[in-house]
């Protein structure tokens, strides 16, 4: 356990972060999620539309600190291809 006022206050900063950046996962990959059900229903132009809802989001969580600037590009990438070849 934490001692020093440092450490404490520390530990209390790390808890209101971690629920933050919960938050902003989840958020994320709500959007992912929309764009994998638009692909499965079929819908060419619903998954376009959730991609592009999900692109700024997931950049977002770049910026934040919450995903590696690679996973999101990875991800972003897979989930373009897919859309893609729905043509």
């Amino acid at each position: 356990m934490a001692n020093s006022p440092q450490a404490k206050k520390r530990a209390r900063q790390t808890e209101r972060r971690q629920d933050v950046n919960k938050a902003r996962r989840s958020r994320i990959r709500t959007y992912l999620r929309k764009v994998e059900e638009a692909i499965a229903s079929g819908d060419q132009a619903a998954a376009q539309a959730a991609l592009q809802a999900a692109q700024p989001e997931l950049m977002r969580g770049v910026t934040k600190g919450v995903f590696h600037k690679n996973t999101a590009s990875r991800k972003m990438s897979r989930l373009a291809s897919r859309v893609k070849s729905m043509a």
